[in-house]
């Protein structure tokens, strides 16, 4: 009874708290995402206060909130969409592979680490973070921006690319052997394909057996299949967010506009819950040690994700302001890093601290830079144009007064010619 007591008054209070301070974060005009996160930083392990009773809880609903995010972009677009958008975005996707993996690497092998952790740290550097990045989507009224499906569109292709990544991950890291690994990776393949085949060629079968003009009947259903596929996905060595995902893109219609009705107070409550739990498993002391290293590859991964955004928008042939915002919002990093430095940890010990720290920036700094670099960007310009010199009008050489003629100026009389014999 009093594990249960305890339990109540500590997320009561954590519930309180992120109540107040999404309130102060309004009043600001910011994201609450920064808030959360110290907040669950300040309340972890090493910090000021830590909470014990709620954490198994906690670390519960963070998964669920992760799912949830995922569910419900997904909703947003159907599976004709999503292909539209492999197929045109891919170079989009190859150039944010190349630009963010390779910091992460090179560092990895700078600090001699070896080539496994360089795997490891290019994937770190690489994703960027779906469930913040949708999160301030909605927070900052973007969800109808022309650039949201190039955003969107890209965070596909790097959830995508985690079916194939992390089965290739977990084959170098426990050190199997080429054919178990190859099986592994067959196997995400093999379900991403089977889901999106379903929801391309039976999208309407599952949205029609999954309607019910009953409220609740299709809160209940359309939560636990997303929680079903999102299970099997994840012990199917997929991820958990990559299946609720897919599980968004097959429903479609009238399912889906009222599942996300539904699920969107759901989504707020566990998404705060994540973002809290990602500072509550962070120990503050860890890092100080590595804070200039992860420093130092936070800044180069914000110039190289703002210059994505900024080639795939302009090969979606939008206009500069969407094209700084598209690569603000895609700088923050999240739940997969997390993931991915996880698995590695037994591997390199110091790719935690240094992954989490790293992190830890981008996801404070990921919501301001997806809020200020298109005005930040446009009084650069705007300064710029000002600043440039302007070459000086002559002026006349005499008054404009005095050079007026005194006479008025009589029209000119044009002559006739000379009469001809013909004409007398």
């Amino acid at each position: 009874m009093h594990g249960t007591t305890a339990l109540l008054i500590e997320l009561g209070a954590i519930l309180l708290a992120l109540g107040l301070l999404g309130r102060i974060a309004a009043r600001l005009g910011l994201s609450p995402i920064p808030l959360y996160l110290l907040a669950g930083l300040a309340f972890g392990h090493g910090g000021i206060l830590p909470l014990n009773a709620s954490e198994e809880f906690v670390a519960t609903g963070a998964e669920i909130g992760v799912i949830l995010l995922l569910l419900l972009l997904g909703l947003e677009y159907t599976a004709a969409e999503l292909v539209t958008t492999l197929k045109t975005q891919y170079p989009s996707g190859l150039v944010d592979l190349v630009l963010n993996a390779i910091p992460g690497a090179a560092v990895a092998l700078i600090l001699g680490w070896g080539p496994v952790a360089a795997v490891v740290l290019a994937g770190v550097t690489w994703i960027s973070s779906s469930g913040v990045i949708a999160k301030v989507l909605g927070d900052l009224g973007r969800l109808g921006n022309r650039e949201t499906p190039v955003i969107l569109g890209i965070l596909v292709i790097e959830d995508l690319a985690m079916a194939v990544y992390l089965p290739i991950l977990t084959a170098l890291l426990s050190g199997v052997s080429l054919a178990r690994g190859s099986l592994t990776l067959a196997i995400s393949l093999a379900v991403v394909a089977v889901v999106l085949y379903f929801a391309l060629r039976h999208g309407r079968l599952i949205s029609r057996a999954v309607s019910s003009d009953n409220a609740e009947m299709l809160l209940l259903v359309v939560l636990g299949l997303t929680l079903l596929v999102a299970g099997v996905a994840q012990d199917l060595q997929v991820s958990a967010a990559v299946g609720a995902f897919l599980v968004g893109i097959a429903l479609s219609g009238e399912v889906a506009e009222g599942a996300r009705n539904l699920l969107s107070p759901l989504r707020d409550l566990f998404a705060a819950v994540f973002f809290v739990f990602f500072g509550l498993s962070t120990d503050p002391a860890d890092i100080p040690p590595v804070i200039v290293p992860a420093l130092l590859l936070a800044i180069v991964s914000i110039f190289t994700k703002i210059a994505t955004g900024w080639y795939a928008a302009r090969r979606a042939g939008i206009k500069a302001g969407g094209r700084w915002r598209t690569g603000g919002t895609l700088v923050a990093r999240g739940e997969f890093s997390i993931v991915i430095a996880g698995l590695a940890v037994a591997v390199e010990p110091r790719i935690g601290p240094l992954a989490t720290a790293y992190v830890l920036i981008l996801v404070v700094l990921g919501p301001l830079t997806a809020r200020w670099t298109d005005p930040i960007a446009k009084r650069l310009t705007r300064r710029g144009a000002t600043a440039a010199p302007v070459e000086p009008i002559p002026a006349p050489a005499q008054p404009f007064e005095d050079a007026l003629p005194a006479e008025p100026i009589q029209p000119a009389v044009v002559k006739a010619d000379a009469p001809t014999p013909n004409h007398p």
